[in-house]
């Protein structure tokens, strides 16, 4: 018999609304529920690629006689961590304070106004590695709710005041080229020399790093005429590229990224592939390939792009937010192989050649003898392994596929926008921009609501104020969801809007990326100077979440950051220019403690350092000389490129840009000066 979460439009409830105990979605009616039996809430926290949450969920939630004690002594709520971020991010926040490190599936339990008064992550069906079981606990939280109600507030009080107080953040000077430098040292000395990557195991792809190492290689800061001492940054980020591309973590059969690798060395993945993840990385190894002309930054690119596409592309045109680590019930099994299956497959020749050139050996990498498909070097011979791998692909087709998870999450469809928008005029792949274009459209027709009289907007502005928009932070099967949209979700997606302007030199995209951060500075604004991750007029919390740094995809603040940089250039806005130079100064501190959680700031605050150059490529279309100007124009990271045909109007960096005698030009700009045009491709030094 299906509970309330049968009515949810989240996957991730879904998966549980078989499930024997009696669920609540978060909302007030479950804390009245809570109040009116005189039992605590039990908050359940996870998404549904999450291989953990599938363990718990089947050990646990799944069970009768624990579902009957959970529906008895408590109302339990279960929360997408992916649809309520705010949620997530302030019972987390407890969850680290109180047992010093963070997790999915999170399990808090909380009194009758939402402060938590236990917390942690997974716990197992029975006593394991000194753990209780989840049984135990429940009984041992029970009592102490009954018998030691004093305890329990006070402990709730104390846990709320720290969440109350370890919000605030305290202004800095600007971020100058001293504290970009010192941070590339800093990283230099957390770099992993041997396996590449920042940190042991487990190792994520630190793609916000990367971004800030590349655009601080010796190559980009000469053309960008800064003056550095730092020769390690692109060796420290071509590194953990080439790395991360030939090990297990990327899957060398159908292209794309696994959330994380549990070892050091990026062999053997957490399987999970996360859009975040994959559209961060499309934008990496892009950048990459603009700076060294790598040939594998550009398969890798195109590969990862081609994977958004084909394996998370929904029908309306947006992108999936995940696929799931599991197939038949078991982690992993969709992607691994042995010996012997590649035997099957290709046949004794090419089994045995396919098995040493993919590391698959008979003791296996991953379980059960199993392994996770490797290509440390390139091949001998490519023509026999692209047949090689397209057989195996063929035949790994047919397995159970992983779930996926369909929701199209504002946030992260605002990455992959940008990424592949990017990567389309860089890579010289149009399916990319023509996708990216699709999944703006999607955001703006669905996510975005509000506007003059209600209606959802055509796209003018009507006032400096975002003209009364909303964001909306999920949508599944062409329906939005209720849940407002967060901070991240406007930063990120103003991006992807600032890119699709610059990949279609459309105006419209400019001012709809304005429209919505017009609503950042106006909800989200903190005294400081950088950014709340709630608007002003969200739901109340028992704190309001705050948190500039950088985890597995961009903070609010540093997305937000980083469009304020771009749009100001685009637009030639003081107002938001100003905005974006006081944000990054308020997270000075992190920067210059901890760059490995800062990085998507450290890449803003290198491109603002530079003005960043605005580059306007007049040309008509299908002129070599124009193409040229373009791609180099396009190799300079950090850089503002519009490539557009003569008479293009309706963004402020194009008035006054014309054809120079007839032939294409290049006009390039940095900090409202700008040097003579350009029309021999050897002279542009974007």
């Amino acid at each position: 018999m299906a509970n309330r979460l049968a009515s949810a439009t989240s996957p991730y409830l879904l998966q549980h609304a078989q499930n024997p105990v009696d669920w609540w979605e978060w909302g007030p009616e479950a804390f009245a529920e809570a109040r009116r039996r005189g039992v605590p809430v039990l908050l359940s926290v996870g998404y549904a690629a999450c291989h953990w949450c599938h363990v718990m969920a089947h050990e646990s939630f799944e069970d009768d006689a624990t579902a009957a004690y959970m529906n008895e002594h408590f109302v339990s709520i279960k929360v997408d961590r992916e649809e309520r971020p705010d949620v997530d991010a302030v019972y987390m926040q407890a969850t680290v304070a109180t047992t010093g490190h963070g997790g999915w599936p999170m399990t808090c339990v909380l009194d009758h106004e939402g402060r938590p008064f236990f917390a942690g992550t997974y716990f197992p069906d029975q006593p394991r590695h000194g753990q209780p079981s989840f049984r135990q606990l429940l009984a041992a939280i029970t009592e102490a709710w009954q018998e030691r109600r004093g305890d329990v507030d006070s402990t709730a009080a104390n846990i709320a005041a720290h969440l109350a107080s370890s919000d605030a953040l305290a202004g800095a000077a600007p971020i100058d080229r001293a504290l970009l430098d010192a941070a590339v040292d800093k990283l230099a000395r957390e770099f992993d020399p041997v396996n590449a990557g920042f940190g042991g195991a487990p190792k994520f792809p630190p793609s916000m790093l990367l971004e800030f190492l590349l655009r601080m290689s010796p190559e980009v800061s000469r053309l960008a005429g800064a003056r550095t001492s730092i020769t390690g940054a692109l060796d420290m980020a071509a590194a953990t590229l080439e790395t991360m591309a030939r090990g297990g973590i990327h899957d060398q059969l159908g292209g794309g990224f696994a959330r994380y690798s549990v070892d050091a060395r990026w062999v053997v993945p957490h399987f999970e592939k996360m859009l975040y993840d994959n559209a961060l990385l499309l934008g990496a190894y892009t950048s990459w390939w603009a700076v060294a002309d790598e040939p594998l930054a550009r398969r890798v690119a195109v590969e990862t792009g081609d994977f958004l596409l084909r394996e998370l592309g929904t029908a309306e045109g947006g992108f999936a937010s995940a696929l799931d680590a599991d197939s038949e019930g078991a982690e992993g099994t969709y992607y691994v192989w042995t010996p012997a299956q590649l035997v099957e497959v290709l046949g004794e020749d090419d089994g045995r050649w396919a098995a040493d050139l993919l590391a698959v050996t008979d003791a296996g990498t991953f379980e059960h003898g199993t392994s996770v498909l490797q290509l440390r070097a390139d091949p001998d011979d490519p023509e026999r392994w692209a047949r090689v791998r397209a057989a195996l692909a063929e035949a790994r087709a047919s397995r159970v596929r992983p779930a996926r998870d369909d929701k199209v999450v504002a946030a992260w469809n605002g990455l992959a926008v940008a990424a592949l928008a990017r990567a389309g005029g860089l890579l010289g792949a149009e399916r990319f921009t023509d996708a990216a274009v699709r999944a703006g459209e999607l955001l703006w027709d669905l996510h975005v609501v509000g506007g003059p009289e209600g209606s959802r907007l055509a796209g003018a502005r009507t006032s400096t104020s975002g003209g009364g928009v909303r964001l909306r932070r999920v949508s599944r099967d062409g329906v939005v969801g209720a849940h407002a949209g967060v901070l991240e979700d406007y930063g990120c997606v103003a991006d992807g809007f600032v890119a699709l302007a610059e990949a279609t030199g459309d105006g419209i995209w400019v001012e709809r990326a304005g429209l919505l951060l017009d609503v950042a500075l106006e909800q989200f604004a903190a005294p400081d100077g950088g950014f709340h991750d709630t608007a002003a007029d969200a739901e109340v919390l028992i704190t309001r979440p705050r948190d500039p740094s950088d985890n597995a995809s961009p903070s609010g603040q540093s997305a937000t950051t980083a469009a304020l940089v771009r749009y100001a250039a685009l637009t030639g806005s003081g107002r938001h220019r100003d905005a974006a130079e006081t944000a990054l100064a308020s997270v000075r501190l992190l920067a210059e403690r901890a760059p490995r959680f800062a990085g998507w700031s450290l890449a803003a605050a290198a491109a603002a350092l530079d003005g960043p150059k605005e580059v306007v490529v007049v040309t008509e279309p299908g002129d070599p000389v124009g193409a040229e100007l373009a791609a180099r124009a396009r190799r300079s990271l950090g850089s503002v490129v519009l490539v557009v045909p003569p008479g293009r109007s309706g963004i402020p960096l194009l008035e006054g840009r014309g054809l120079v005698d007839g032939r294409a030009a290049a006009y390039v700009c940095r900090n409202l000066v700008c040097e003579r045009p350009v029309t021999d491709p050897e002279e542009l030094r974007p």
